[in-house]
């Protein structure tokens, strides 16, 4: 479970057609990886990666036909203003996808993920990333502070969580 910048979106990127991916992160390190990825992917050419904080994206309005993220929900500094960026920067229909962990995981669950990430070296990161991580409930209760709150719906499996809406033209 090695973090792979950009896997999710290059995933996506190579089952479509006639679209682009913008990734964002706050580390230049991670967009150096997330470009050598793209590279590998051979979608270099379809791919952008900016710089910058999520509570402070520097996109236009409704730029996005979609915005998603997976894994970092629990990192983010500022959550609240996080959400009303991405809900700021997606088109009318546009949708919105947050996949994380979830801190309320049963103890089976969080041990094996725990002794299937490789390399072992990253094995402590996973746990306080999940420590770090919220519940459903939680997420619920943040939603209903911004600005998707009656567009949202969240709902958690065994490993995660997840937070989907569709923004209403």
């Amino acid at each position: 479970m090695a973090r792979e910048p950009g896997y999710l979106g290059l995933e996506w990127l190579r089952m479509t057609e006639d679209s682009a991916l913008v990734g964002l992160d706050i580390s230049p390190d991670m967009i150096e990886l997330a470009r050598h990825n793209a590279s590998e992917y051979g979608l270099d050419d379809r791919t952008e990666y900016v710089l910058g904080r999520g509570d402070e994206l520097p996109f236009d309005d409704e730029a996005f036909d979609a915005v998603f993220t997976n894994g970092s929900l629990h990192e983010w500094a500022e959550p609240d203003a996080t959400l009303d960026e991405m809900w700021r920067v997606l088109r009318p229909d546009g949708r919105l996808f947050v996949c994380d962990l979830r801190r309320d995981m049963m103890p089976p669950v969080r041990w094996f993920l725990y002794f299937a990430t490789k390399p072992r070296e990253i094995r402590p990161g996973l746990l306080t990333s999940i420590r770090a991580a919220y519940t459903p409930a939680e997420i619920e209760d943040l939603v209903a502070r911004c600005a998707m709150c009656d567009c949202a719906s969240v709902s958690g499996n065994p490993l995660g969580l997840t937070l989907t809406a569709c923004k209403r033209g």
